[in-house]
């Protein structure tokens, strides 16, 4: 059988024989053996086997490290409800492949009918072109808004799954104490590889647009991002392999050349963001410590988060004292920064999207 899936690792060559194939809770003395957890599996029975270890809360990397200090020659990690169908890309200590949770069911079927299960690891190149992409990974920050539901979040994607990024010599590609190796760069997956390409696409607008405030060139990402592919198909939950939906995606996946010329922009200053934070309900002190200086809000002005110039809505709706849903006013300034040009507004409501709030 032949599933895919994704792995990393650079060390001795990968077995070229069939070896026995196990499942982890079935060679361990933990109750969640399962999970290859430190110190939960039996070398008498791993040694020399590729072990199949279930995904959760512990590193990937380590579990792979489990297996091969127990005398494991080779892992298959299979991703649980939790991560779904999204596979990421590891630097692993043995040979090792990461299956999504469909394959990963197959394979532990497979592997209660048969007490003689063997499997081998199989390298057959780095796969270009995957479609569809992007996807919004399992791992993405999600909405909506807890604190302001008014404002729709996650604002924007970037490109943050199997990164191939600089890596400092003064740490392992793993980060583990047992791993001596050193790279230059290394196959990194999170929120911490999209921060830098949106970083790096807001120094880009800087450049081309010295005159933009933060919040302009924020407006400008957002406005410009897509969430269809180009056969008019809505963005791919990586988990669920089914429809992402505004509170995975935000605006969308950032566009960089279209982001250049947005031709209008939602722009906002400090007294905006006061405003808001009047809007929240944030004491004069609260908002002395954000502000770095005194204000206190108008008690004769109605401050709304609504009113905020934000290149979103999120509209939560709450049913009225006679049964139908109250009437929400949004109010935003758009500023033309390209040339004279004719906007139609539109609202697509579409019903997958809507949540409760309240």
């Amino acid at each position: 059988m032949k599933f895919p899936g994704t792995s990393l690792y650079k060390g001795a060559s990968l077995p070229k024989k069939m070896l026995p194939f196990i499942y982890a809770g079935n060679a361990s003395n933990s109750v969640d053996g399962s999970l290859c957890f430190v110190g939960t599996l039996i070398p008498e029975k791993v040694k020399g086997k590729i072990v199949l270890c279930d995904r959760g809360v512990s590193p990937r990397v380590e579990k792979g490290l489990v297996v091969k200090e127990a005398g494991g020659s080779g892992m298959v990690l299979a991703n649980t409800a939790e991560n779904g169908e999204e596979l990421v890309a590891d630097p692993h200590l043995l040979p090792a492949a990461l299956v999504g949770q469909t394959s990963g069911d197959k394979l532990k079927s497979y592997l209660f009918s048969n007490s003689n299960a063997t499997a081998k690891l199989i390298f057959e190149g780095t796969k270009l072109g995957i479609k569809p992409s992007p996807v919004v990974a399992a791992f993405s920050s999600r909405g909506p808004n807890p604190l302001t539901p008014g404002v729709l979040k996650p604002d924007v994607l970037a490109p943050g799954v199997n990164i191939l990024a600089a890596w400092t010599g003064d740490a392992s590609p793993t980060g583990l104490p047992d791993d001596n190796r050193r790279v230059e760069y290394n196959i990194i997956s999170g929120t911490s590889m999209a921060c830098p390409h949106v970083s790096g696409l807001a120094a880009l607008l800087m450049g081309a647009h010295p005159e933009w405030s933060p919040a302009a060139i924020r407006s400008a990402l957002m406005t410009t991002a897509y969430s269809v592919y180009k056969n008019g198909r809505p963005l791919l939950d990586s988990d669920t392999e089914r429809p992402a939906n505004s509170f995975a995606y935000g605006s969308g996946q950032v566009d960089p050349v279209k982001a250049l010329d947005p031709g209008l922009i939602y722009d906002l200053d400090v007294n905006d963001y006061l405003g808001f934070l009047c809007a929240i309900q944030y004491t004069a002190q609260q908002i002395r410590i954000l502000a770095r200086k005194n204000f206190t809000c108008d008690p004769k002005v109605k401050y709304n988060v609504t009113n905020l110039n934000y290149p979103s809505f999120a509209v939560p709706l709450q049913l009225s004292g006679g049964g139908g849903f109250e009437v929400v006013k949004y109010t935003r300034t758009v500023t033309n920064v390209g040339p004279a040009a004719t906007y139609n507004v539109s609202v697509d409501l579409r019903s997958e999207y809507v949540t409760g709030f309240g």
